[in-house]
């Protein structure tokens, strides 16, 4: 391909992006007549309503206009992709000497894909053609914006049930070092409609799988620190948002929440993303819903990374501790989400903590952070007690992965008296590892405890 060929190509390509931009599929084409660029168009049926308006046809108007002609005897044309029937047929009318196109199209181009218009040798004009100038280029640009299309496609096709709310998407911009996109599924049965995002990171094929779960009041913002040790080390994440938490839907009412529903979601989730070689990871509610979880498939589960939490099975009195938070979230339902972060966790900057509120821009939000301090099971017969005694004797007693705890000494909710009784419970659990300059929120400290088990469970 010529030098000129590019040159005028990349103009085309100009067009092609001035469409996208405008939200019409990228395809741009100019018309040059003896070496010199006089008209240009780009795609725009959407805009006019008019299903003749490709890029071509737009640019053989103009130069039409330009030279007081229809006839373009002495004129080329340079478009993005290989030109359609209709295209090409205004191509060979308009006499064009020569037309050039970048990207083929193997469902309606008709310079040589589907058919081949321009060797039509009954015809009473012969066109010369030429494809594949800039291809790459010129493909990798539809291919980005078709991408692109499927994406939002997907993003609106759940839609928001009347008895629950969407945080605007607007909140969640410019999260420090929060860079992953979104994934989200509304047809699990438990969720009836309700939207489910989940962070899927790392090949699915990968030989292990990272499950994060979060707790109360934060969400999958907690793992961030975590996440690309794991990723770099070849494997997959996946790191929900609870249902009422995070980028998921949020139910405006505080009854739709229950110990078992969230369980049965996450139990759901896990069967539909066929996750296996699992190394369940869990803090807080993380791990008082997550620990419930490997006992109903313990063939997916192969490993158990552990922070602050506690299985609460309602034969054992509530720490005081954490008698303490529900109380405090009972009288002080509209806590400062950012300051309990800040406080917490001294080392967090203002913008860390500030997106740890991002997905509760007002009270309606907040159902869940009201409802989840009750939803603790406190007596035998509590929604979620039993199945957390199951559990119980399912480690002691059943669970033959490996597994590793981390203790922050700081947490005055759910702290080393806690854990020490949790680890009492996991059978060859090795000793815990202390953190004495942790709190609750112990992921927080993620990245050294991230490496650490990647090298605990690669043993």
């Amino acid at each position: 391909m010529s030098a000129c060929d590019q040159t005028f190509m990349r103009a085309a390509l100009e067009q092609a992006r001035e469409a996208a931009k405008n939200g019409e599929v990228p395809v741009g084409a100019v018309v040059v007549r003896h070496g010199e660029i006089i008209a240009a168009g780009r795609n725009n049926p959407l805009a006019t309503h008019d299903p003749t308006a490709h890029a071509e046809i737009v640019a053989l108007r103009a130069a039409a206009q330009v030279l007081g002609n229809y006839r373009l005897d002495d004129c080329e044309m340079f478009v993005t992709l290989e030109p359609c029937a209709m295209c090409s047929g205004a191509m060979l009318h308009a006499r064009l000497k020569r037309v050039v196109f970048g990207a083929a199209d193997p469902k309606t181009g008709a310079a040589g894909s589907v058919l081949n218009l321009f060797a039509e040798r009954r015809l009473n004009h012969q066109t010369a053609v030429q494809g594949g100038v800039l291809a790459q280029t010129c493909g990798d640009l539809l291919s980005s914006f078709f991408r692109q299309r499927r994406e939002l496609h997907k993003r609106q096709s759940h839609p928001l049930r009347e008895d629950a709310l969407r945080t605007p998407d607007g909140c969640f911009a410019g999260l420090p070092d929060y860079p992953w996109s979104p994934n989200y599924v509304s047809d699990l049965p438990s969720l009836a409609g309700l939207r489910l995002q989940f962070l899927d990171e790392g090949p699915r094929d990968a030989p292990r799988t990272w499950l994060c779960l979060h707790g109360n009041p934060a969400w999958s913002y907690l793992y961030r620190k975590m996440l690309p040790v794991f990723i770099a080390a070849g494997d997959r994440v996946v790191a929900p948002d609870l249902i009422g938490f995070g980028k998921s839907d949020k139910p405006k009412r505080e009854a739709a929440h229950s110990f078992s529903w969230h369980r049965q979601v996450l139990l759901e989730l896990i069967e539909r993303l066929d996750l296996r070689h699992v190394v369940l990871v869990v803090q807080d509610w993380g791990g008082l819903l997550g620990l419930t979880l490997p006992m109903e498939a313990p063939e997916r589960f192969s490993a158990l990374l552990v922070m602050n939490t506690t299985l609460a099975t309602g034969d054992a009195p509530l720490s005081p501790g954490f008698q303490a938070w529900r109380k405090m979230c009972t009288e002080k339902p509209a806590f400062d989400i950012a300051r309990l972060f800040a406080r917490g966790i001294p080392q967090l900057s203002a913008a860390e903590s500030a997106a740890y509120s991002a997905p509760f821009p007002d009270q309606g939000h907040r159902a869940a952070l009201r409802a989840f301090p009750m939803l603790v099971p406190e007596h035998p017969h509590d929604d979620g007690a039993d199945v957390a005694r199951r559990a119980r004797a399912f480690w002691q007693d059943e669970w033959h992965g490996q597994s590793l705890m981390a203790i922050g000494q700081q947490d005055p909710v759910l702290g080393e008296q806690a854990m020490w009784e949790l680890h009492r419970r996991i059978r060859q659990c090795p000793e815990p590892v202390l953190l004495p300059e942790a709190g609750h929120f112990v992921p927080e400290h993620g990245k050294a405890i991230a490496q650490m088990a990647l090298a605990h469970f690669t043993r």
